[in-house]
């Protein structure tokens, strides 16, 4: 039995004459008894031509058939029949045409056919209408009535659409065989088109009582019959179930909208609450999107689940959508850790890659449910009652699952709500392994861009340094600024920013290949115009290596770069510039300097312009800010206006350098950067004259003597006597070489700070190198035995020579 209370019809627009299949009622006899416009307009003939006439007038001969009697027997036989045929028009051409004769009965066990023909004049709003499910044999719903509606001819199939048997219909009107507003709006549509002699399509709804529950959706087309007189006869009614024609266009509107709302970005917890959102409501009344621990953060592939018994996996919640305000069906907000219990669906689900069904939710005893508190009190709670859950996967692993679950819509799920939702989180899929893909670039890049930036400032005694890094796009963190702070010998500092043009991973793996070479070329102790000269030298290289590769991106499209070095001991600082902006320099009164120091081209070009260096007197406490222009410019004003509101946030003598980069970094107007931004603050320091010592020395066999004397002496007035061996064999050695190699003064010079730095300085230009010697070699081995006893030496140009110099880890605290 089938019931209708519920029967709603829902009204479509009038459309007058759009069905195009020509319908026509046959007796047993096979006489045409009633005839429609639809049927003149295929064949050319009118009512008053057919009706009472045999259907042979139209209709061929049936296969062998001879007589149209028994073309009506075999349909008899068959209870109707269905099929392609020629139709003979007025004209006495044939028209090729798809057939359907459907038996249809009256009182007293009498009987009659309707005949439907879709022919050449028919469009594709018969196929979407009445047309497609005639021809693909779909069990239609037959009614016919007489002038005053009441019910004259009726098909089996009637009855499982609205529930009403023959013997409640037939001589009845439909307002009388179920009385309610709804048949009498139905019966309004049937005297318009008797009045009209139009068709008009119309759809209702309708609960199914057999089996589940599930409310079902009819298209009903209604169209007069016409006597031989051209009057109404009657009208037939056609209603056809096309409840799984409206899910499939439903299913096709949901993928539609997947291509344009999942995506949308590369951020894999909005890609999983887009898939959310799209499955509510149309597919499910509740989802949760739940993926494997490692997945939002891109941090490696998925965990591949083991065996039953084995580890479970460990989801976080990425996304969340109920028809309900603030989805109270979830018992984890998103961003949260899921538990999973180790013998449940969505482990089997994760293990297998294969979706899961459970029509009916069983929170029996003794279920994974039952044994699951949080998520059965929710369900019970909500009402949940019937189950999905569909994997995450992609070609390499199962990135987590879908939850579609259904509370207030009471028809369960079925096998075809679980294609759908297979088909729309295969899509999700493909969106969330780019958005994986694209995270764990992200991560990978954060992680070079930390390790490639110092972790630590180590200004020794020379500066206290604070830093700043604001990348232009802060979702990803990753751009190609760098910064550093490198202790030279001598207790002298280097101070180093730079641009590499760009964003991103291959902007960060630029930067960092520039800063490995600035570090290297700042240990060989140039002076900051040679060392820019060289870092060109290899930015070029880098480039003319890429020009072997044109398909990969290049290594450092452009980079450019300001490099100072400060000394502590005489407080002067000399820098260079590769077409960098000039530091900012704050003396202890708060006054404001930007140095005329020559801009210098950028890194790469390859003009061959030299770098010019400037040397500066800072006086003690200066403010030295070196940063890119990401922190002075904007889209809307000019460079000077950035330059002067740094120089402003920065004026502010006492205050600490982690609140100066504070202000500094907040004085940006209030958009985001269009540029990274990068600040590097060092306040100078300076070395006491009682911690520095120096002496001239003649260049005779009398300087090595001499200079052990003046050290050790040194070293009791600042008593660190428990170096003073080693201290005199070091000297030893390198005052000797400078007897040995050069012909001017020899200038010996101790300088205690965080090490003991001794520093022997002559006229020769030529930098000592260790070499190899053999047992029986007399000389040789001074170097080697320096670089025994020193924590590390060098040596480094200057004015008129060179300097030679080697440090001792303290034994005794300095004096403060």
């Amino acid at each position: 039995m089938t019931s209708t209370d519920d029967a709603t019809p829902e009204k479509q627009p009038d459309t007058p004459d759009t069905i195009d299949s020509a319908f026509a009622l046959l007796d047993e006899q096979g006489t045409v008894t009633g005839w429609t416009r639809t049927a003149e307009r295929l064949t050319g003939y009118c009512a008053s031509d057919v009706v009472g006439r045999s259907a042979a007038l139209i209709l061929p001969s049936f296969g062998d058939a001879p007589t149209t009697s028994a073309y009506v027997d075999h349909c008899m036989a068959q209870n109707g029949w269905s099929g392609t045929t020629a139709v003979r028009h007025r004209d006495g051409r044939t028209v090729d045409t798809g057939l359907r004769v459907s038996r249809v009965r009256g009182r007293e066990g009498t009987a009659c056919w309707l005949v439907s023909v879709t022919g050449a004049l028919s469009g594709q709003a018969v196929k979407a209408a009445v047309g497609a499910p005639l021809l693909a044999r779909a069990q239609i719903g037959i009614v016919v009535r007489d002038p005053d509606l009441r019910c004259t001819w009726v098909n089996d199939t009637m009855e499982s659409h609205d529930g009403i048997g023959p013997h409640r219909r037939l001589g009845h009107r439909f307002s009388e065989a179920l009385p309610g507003a709804k048949a009498e709006a139905l019966e309004a549509v049937m005297r318009q088109v008797l009045h009209s002699g139009t068709t008009r399509v119309h759809e209702y709804r309708s609960w199914l009582a057999t089996g589940l529950r599930r409310e079902h959706t009819f298209s009903a087309s209604f169209f007069c019959l016409q006597g031989a007189d051209g009057e109404p006869l009657g009208v037939c009614a056609i209603s056809v179930d096309i409840t799984e024609s409206r899910r499939t266009r439903e299913c096709l509107a949901v993928l539609g909208q997947a291509g344009s709302r999942l995506g949308s970005s590369l951020d894999v917890m909005r890609t999983s609450q887009e898939l959310a959102d799209l499955a509510v409501p149309l597919v499910a009344d509740y989802v949760a999107v739940d993926l494997e621990q490692s997945v939002p953060f891109g941090a490696g592939p998925p965990v591949r689940v083991g065996p039953a018994g084995e580890r479970p996996p460990v989801f976080r919640r990425a996304g969340l959508a109920s028809i309900r305000p603030g989805v109270p069906e979830s018992p984890w907000l998103r961003g949260e850790q899921v538990p999973v219990p180790p013998a449940s669906p969505l482990t089997d689900v994760m293990r297998t890659g294969r979706s899961y069904l459970e029509p009916i939710m069983d929170t029996a005893e003794g279920t994974w449910v039952a044994r699951d508190p949080a998520r059965a009190r929710k369900i019970h709670e909500n009402g949940m009652h019937s189950m999905m859950i569909v994997p995450i996967r992609t070609r390499r692993a199962v990135l987590g699952v879908a939850l579609f679950v259904r509370t207030e819509d009471p028809v369960p799920f079925q096998q075809g709500d679980l294609l759908l939702a297979e088909e729309l989180v295969s899509r999700a899929a493909l969106s969330l392994d780019h958005a994986r893909q694209y995270a764990r670039e992200q991560t990978e890049a954060l992680a070079l861009q930390r390790n490639l930036l110092p972790q630590r400032l180590r200004g020794g005694t020379a500066v206290e340094a604070a830093s700043r890094y604001l990348p232009a796009d802060m979702d990803n963190g990753v751009g190609g600024d760098w910064f550093d702070v490198i202790p030279l010998s001598g207790a002298r500092v280097a101070l180093v920013v730079g641009d590499v043009v760009g964003h991103g991973l291959h902007a960060a793996a630029a930067m960092g290949r520039l800063r490995t070479a600035v570090r290297t070329l700042a240990d060989m102790e140039l002076p900051p115009d040679e060392l820019l000269a060289h870092l060109d030298d290899t930015v070029q290289r880098l480039a003319e290596e890429d020009v072997d590769a044109p398909d990969q991106i290049p290594a450092v499209a452009g980079a450019t770069c300001l490099y100072a070095v400060y000394d502590p001991v005489t407080r002067k600082c000399a820098m260079a510039g590769a077409g960098h902006p000039p530091p900012a320099i704050i003396d202890p009164q708060g006054r404001v300097t930007f140095p005329d120091l020559p801009t210098g081209t950028p890194l790469g070009l390859g003009m061959g312009n030299p770098f010019e260096a400037v040397e500066l007197e800072l006086p003690e406490g200066s403010l030295l800010a070196l940063y890119t222009d990401g922190l002075i410019e904007t889209r809307d004003q000019d460079i000077d206006v950035g330059m002067h509101r740094l120089g402003s946030a920065l004026a502010q003598p006492g205050r600490s350098l982690e609140d100066l980069c504070t202000r500094a970094v907040e004085s940006f107007p209030g958009r985001p950067p269009s540029d990274d931004v990068t600040l590097l603050l060092v306040r100078t320091r300076s070395l006491s004259p009682a911690q520095v010592a120096s002496w001239t020395l003649p260049n005779d066999r009398t300087a090595v003597h001499r200079a052990r004397r003046v050290a050790a002496g040194q070293l009791s007035a600042w008593g660190l006597e428990d170096l003073e061996d080693t201290t005199k064999l070091i000297i030893s050695e390198l005052v000797t070489n400078a007897v040995r190699y050069s012909t001017g003064p020899i200038v010996l010079r101790l300088i205690q700070h965080q090490v003991l730095t001794c520093e022997v300085a002559d006229t020769d230009f030529c930098s000592p190198r260790p070499r190899r010697v053999s047992w029986t070699d007399e000389n040789g081995r001074g170097l080697f035995l320096v670089a025994q006893l020193a924590r590390r030496w060098g040596a480094r140009s200057v004015s008129g020579g060179k300097v030679v110099w080697a440090e001792e880890d303290l034994a005794a605290t300095p004096p403060s």
